[in-house]
């Protein structure tokens, strides 16, 4: 099983991230426009990336609901069948969301930056920092830490769930609908 320690954070335009996380990197932005389809389980998330291309990866992970960096352990399998996959982890299973988004993908040292636009919620950044043999999520939440100080992250624009999480909150029906009288 991997880890990282990651953040995420609400952004109002990505434009102000962009040039800093391109002087950071070693490398030019990789664009991916990616589909995550949700599924139920009884502990942690699974979901399955779908790319145009055609390829996928379905990727399990545990990792709590807190604002602060976390903690993040994954496991992540390649698929060059993810609509025959699908089918049968949403017969098994069932789906609970899909979430579509454009990345922009920076890679600074261990760390992934990712530059978000996600369909129904917005832009975000992500920082996912990819821990690496004998090193302890303290020494991650450093690097975090310091990446979020050179990007300028506040925190008060963290957010403590997934994309999932979120757009399940923005479109779930109400649990009490209340009729307002005609008096007022």
């Amino acid at each position: 099983m991997s880890t990282n320690i990651e953040i995420k954070a609400t952004v109002d335009d990505l434009d102000r991230l962009r040039p800093c996380a391109a002087r950071l990197a070693a490398q030019p932005a990789r664009i991916l426009e990616q589909e995550d389809v949700f599924f139920n389980t009884n502990r942690g998330r699974l979901k399955l990336r779908c790319f145009p291309d055609g390829t996928g990866e379905l990727i399990q992970y545990e990792r709590p609901d807190t604002p602060d960096a976390k903690q993040s352990d994954y496991r992540i399998f390649p698929t060059d069948q993810p609509a025959e996959l699908r089918a049968a982890l949403a017969a098994a299973l069932g789906e609970t969301i899909t979430v579509k988004k454009t990345r922009e993908l920076y890679l600074v040292g261990q760390t992934r930056i990712h530059l978000d636009e996600v369909a129904g919620l917005g832009p975000f950044v992500e920082l996912e920092v990819v821990l690496r043999d004998g090193q302890t999520p303290e020494q991650g939440r450093a690097i975090a830490a310091e990446l979020m100080t050179a990007l300028d992250i506040r925190q008060d624009a963290l957010v403590p769930c997934a994309y999932a999480d979120l757009l399940c909150e923005r479109t779930a029906p109400p649990l009490h609908t209340t009729r307002g009288s005609e008096n007022g």
